[in-house]
């Protein structure tokens, strides 16, 4: 048993306002998983080439000013930090695969996601205080996605929590579990896909990285997927742009959506959406069974 939450903006006044609306929704779900915990957050882009790289260190203590002097002199090049606690934010013009392998030289560091309008927090613990921690309340943007963990068959650690990303500006989520992940995995690993973990969640993740690299529209990727992988799934993910959501042929995990002129939200429980500005005049439904659910910014 997990919990999943969407939260996306119509209204650009109430961006200032993304974690303060999204955090009673984490909060509601933490019962349904308290070992770990994790939200993407997606705001403007950044101008020309630069990108964002969010990284978690294993040591608390860590300086991440240490940590970004020694990028500017591996790489040189410079680069612009913003950290709290064991998370920072790397923005550079550094490109992707070459920041991923300076980031796997450290072993106190885990590269979380890369993009120019994304950035993602997840640790192991309970919700609330990670929450607390990486300061989700204060937190603007155009809409997130979250997820509380209950591990199930996999490790409980922060390469485990959820949002899984793949590419650029690309994370998903899911309460449920899959029955074949072994075989996805072993296929997707044929066609040169690399996997970190042992997750579950992940070979749904990388199945949808295979065919956005074959030139699949998020929806193309998402309708092969679900064709691929088996199991009782909710799968919610985002872009820069847009909030998708499919459920399993049977829709036996809970979801519940809810609809206003100012925001789209989504959760595992109503209750998670109860405390929204505009519920009692939202358009309320459950999704139905493997149907493609889009919302875009």
């Amino acid at each position: 048993m997990c919990g999943i939450v969407g939260l996306l903006i119509r209204n650009e006044t109430l961006h200032k306002a993304l974690g303060e609306m999204t955090l009673p929704m984490l909060h509601c779900m933490a019962e349904r998983g308290a070992d770990s915990a994790g939200l993407a957050v997606f705001d403007r882009p950044l101008a020309g080439d630069e990108r964002r790289f969010n990284v978690f260190a294993v040591d608390r203590a860590i300086d991440w000013n240490a940590v970004a002097a020694k990028f500017e002199t591996d790489m040189r090049t410079t680069c612009r930090l913003e950290s709290v606690d064991n998370h920072a934010v790397f923005i550079t013009n550094v490109g992707s695969a070459a920041f991923a392998q300076w980031a796997a030289a450290d072993d106190r560091l885990l590269l979380l996601c890369a993009g120019r309008t994304m950035d993602l927090y997840k640790d192991v613990g309970h919700p609330l205080e990670i929450a607390e921690r990486y300061r989700f309340g204060s937190m603007r943007g155009s809409h997130a996605i979250g997820h509380t963990r209950m591990a199930t068959e996999s490790a409980i650690s922060p390469a485990h929590a959820h949002p899984y990303t793949a590419g650029e500006d690309f994370c998903l989520v899911q309460n449920g579990s899959l029955s074949n992940p072994y075989m996805t995995r072993r296929m997707l690993e044929a066609k040169g896909l690399e996997f970190h973990t042992d997750n579950d969640t992940e070979a749904a993740c990388r199945c949808i990285e295979w065919r956005l690299r074959q030139g699949d529209t998020l929806q193309e990727a998402v309708r092969t997927t679900i064709g691929t992988i088996d199991g009782f799934y909710t799968l919610l993910m985002a872009t820069s742009n847009e909030m998708m959501l499919v459920r399993d042929a049977f829709a036996c995990k809970p979801c519940v959506v809810a609809e206003t002129d100012d925001y789209v939200a989504v959760a595992s429980e109503y209750r998670s959406l109860a405390d929204l500005p505009g519920i009692k005049r939202a358009k309320i439904h459950e999704p139905e069974p493997e149907v493609i659910y889009a919302w875009n910014v």
